[in-house]
């Protein structure tokens, strides 16, 4: 599958259409797959309406509901964070939350959740019917999808959003952990009927670790929904909040502060932007392994004054600061995707991306720099002294509007879906 052009085009092109007895099949390539209502489980670690994480939550929580507003029947297994009931359905998705013993390290976790899963799947697909296929997201799920594969013959697609490797800094990790969780990665794509990842980055990476086939990858990119960042609001009042000057202009870092998002790359280019302009504030939102060195590098530089450290942050928060900001800034040694990129478009914002994030256009909707602070330092530069120029947070938004909305993006999987889906 490839995306050109804001279209998501289909590798199988001539497509004959029979209806039978109200039941439509369609012939792809001289398959046979079955059109119409799906009943598709997806199988997740988080979700908006339990536990949350990351960036998996959203994907899997709105795909499901763009998913259900084309008529399909959507169940996610997802883990429970003790506030929600075991089974609901909320924007005509139906979520079955699975407790379990947390205890161990996070390959113990996702055993002992895998095994919940299996056993509340089994007891879903006894009261609702059988599966056309199973959707599993990233390594967490793979052996409960495994399982099932092998004990009820239902096929399982499984979308990567990321590889150790590449949350690693594009660096194998030695440890045991990192080990265990790379090889349910390459199981995932030996098992999997099809794959899915979300850019060209991703595609490439997973080819070069796990040698999956380029005939069983489809590129289906992530999405968001217009809208969903940008507000109205009065930016200096947000700044204030948090001691900052109303005028002051803002670089909103927000993400893991961990080695593969590149904060401390960042943090590095903070004194030659000051030297540039004195006034610019710096706002780091999220935890992670590296705040602390953040932190202390900061001190050591001497821009403590001009970064400001605020952790977890709502989502309420982050909209604050995405529509309240004048630029936002991914110094990213590794990014798979960026959907932080489509957040900061749908805010209208332009953004300064390092060269492993693939969704920027140069000089249209942000800036390209490179991994190193110098190269960072740059590209805030010119875009702070082009502020009141909104051309490039508009290209982005169209882009949004137009590519990465998920509509779009629920056609282009139930595509995978029905090469999967044989009658």
């Amino acid at each position: 599958m490839d995306i050109h052009s804001g279209n998501i085009l289909s590798r199988f092109k001539n497509r004959e259409l029979i209806n039978i007895c109200q039941i439509t099949i369609c012939i792809i390539g001289g398959v046979i797959v079955k059109e119409g209502k799906y009943r598709i489980g997806m199988f997740s670690w988080e979700s908006l309406h339990a536990v949350k994480v990351g960036g998996i939550a959203p994907h899997v929580t709105e795909l499901s509901e763009a998913l259900a507003e084309k008529g399909h029947e959507v169940h996610i297994v997802t883990r429970n964070d003790g506030n929600h009931d075991a089974h609901d359905i909320i924007n005509g998705v139906h979520y079955h939350r699975i407790v379990y013993d947390p205890s161990g390290d996070v390959i113990h976790q996702m055993n002992k959740m895998c095994d919940a899963m299996y056993s509340t799947f089994l007891e879903v697909r006894d009261e609702y019917g059988e599966f056309d296929v199973l959707h599993g997201h990233d390594w967490h799920p793979v052996t409960v999808l495994c399982r099932l594969k092998h004990e009820l013959g239902l096929p399982f697609v499984l979308t990567y959003h990321s590889t150790e490797w590449g949350r690693n800094g594009n660096r194998h990790n030695p440890d045991p952990i990192a080990q265990e969780i790379t090889q349910r990665e390459w199981l995932g794509g030996y098992e999997s009927s099809e794959v899915i990842v979300t850019s060209q980055v991703l595609y490439d990476e997973v080819v070069y670790l796990y040698q999956i086939p380029d005939y069983k990858i489809s590129i289906v990119p992530n999405g968001t929904h217009i809208n969903k960042i940008r507000r109205n609001i009065d930016p200096g009042s947000v700044k204030k909040k948090y001691g900052i000057h109303p005028l002051a202009p803002i670089v909103l870092f927000i993400g893991r502060m961990n080695y593969q998002k590149g904060p401390d790359l960042l943090v590095e280019s903070v004194p030659m932007i000051l030297n540039h302009r004195q006034d610019v504030q710096f706002v780091f939102i999220g935890e992670g392994d590296m705040r602390s060195h953040c932190e202390y590098l900061a001190e050591t530089l001497g821009v403590s004054d001009s970064c400001h450290f605020l952790g977890y942050a709502s989502d309420e928060a982050a909209i604050d600061w995405y529509n309240a900001c004048n630029v936002v800034c991914m110094p990213s040694r590794n990014e798979p995707f960026g959907i932080v990129v489509l957040e900061a478009w749908d805010a209208g914002k332009p953004v300064v991306a390092s060269d492993a994030v693939k969704l920027v256009d140069n000089f249209k909707n942000g800036v390209v720099v490179y991994k190193y602070p110098e190269s960072i330092a740059w590209g805030v530069n010119y875009v702070v002294d082009g502020l009141g120029d909104d051309s490039m947070g508009n290209f982005g938004r169209e882009l949004v509007e137009t590519k990465y909305n998920w509509t779009t993006i629920a056609v282009g999987t139930l595509e995978v879906y029905n090469r999967v889906i044989q009658v």
